[in-house]
């Protein structure tokens, strides 16, 4: 399945306003639960930094949407976020000016090649590891351009079924993906490999996690793509299904998973 057509469409409608982009992001940060994941790490890193100048790069920004949750965290914040799309990167950047978020700045860029010495607090990587296949190209280059001391977050499938993959019959929902997930220990051998010695990953999407995906997520987009009629039926179907995607998103975040579809790892340099 793509999601880049949706993608297209979304784009058209809740970018016509900043109101409407903003309302978007918040429903994102509602639905999507590797945001709720992504989300209780960055509170944790922000703990005793808020008020502190702080050097951040959105490795892969897509819509922006953590690049714009982060610029809500701190004034203080300098956030570079980079993606290869250059038609999304000015779009983005015509928001942040809109919302008069100077301390923001999107670039195109490709983070095979992207490398700035000793300059970032924070890197964060969410849902971008699985569609390049030069993985460790980009762990090296995001050693580099770390600060000493500071941290790389990265969200990404596991191997565990993560793109819905269960069985090597099956292939990935999500076509855009090079690999179907990590297995935890070859993303860390990899991280080792490029220079990361202090490490921590974790499974997110346990039980809970992925029937909260099934309904919020993965039913949508397979009506979406059956036809765009489906758009004046989500509504309803979000009106029925989303208390209960709300609660098990909760249980996810809240709970330890011995396995789960989706890895969030953290390494320090």
């Amino acid at each position: 399945m793509h999601y880049d057509p949706i993608k297209r469409v979304l784009g058209d409608v809740f970018n016509k306003t900043p109101f409407l982009r903003r309302v978007f992001f918040n429903l994102l940060d509602l639905l999507l639960l590797r945001t709720w994941h992504v989300h209780k790490e960055l509170r944790q890193w922000a703990a005793d930094r808020r008020n502190k100048e702080q050097n951040i790069l959105d490795a892969g920004a897509g819509f922006g949407q953590y690049t714009y949750h982060l610029s809500s965290m701190s004034p203080k914040w300098n956030i570079l976020a980079v993606d290869v799309k250059e038609e999304q990167v000015s779009d983005n950047n015509r928001f942040m000016r809109e919302l008069g978020r100077h301390n923001v700045l999107f670039k195109i860029a490709d983070l095979v090649h992207f490398r700035q010495p000793n300059s970032y607090d924070l890197i964060l990587s969410v849902d971008v590891m699985e569609h390049i296949l030069e993985d460790v190209d980009v762990f090296k280059n995001f050693y580099s351009s770390l600060q000493p001391g500071g941290m790389l977050v990265i969200s990404t499938p596991s191997d565990q079924g993560g793109s819905d993959v269960h069985g090597d019959d099956e292939t990935s929902f999500i076509e855009e993906h090079v690999r179907d997930g990590y297995n935890i220990n070859e993303i860390q051998d990899k991280l080792r490999s490029a220079g990361f010695s202090k490490m921590e990953a974790r499974y997110s999407y346990g039980k809970p996690g992925q029937i909260s995906w099934r309904l919020s997520m993965k039913y949508p987009m397979l009506m979406l793509n059956t036809s765009k009629l489906f758009f004046i039926v989500l509504p309803f179907y979000y009106l029925v299904t989303f208390p209960f995607s709300l609660v098990l998103n909760w249980l996810d975040v809240n709970n330890r998973h011995a396995s789960g579809t989706g890895l969030i790892v953290k390494a320090w340099k």
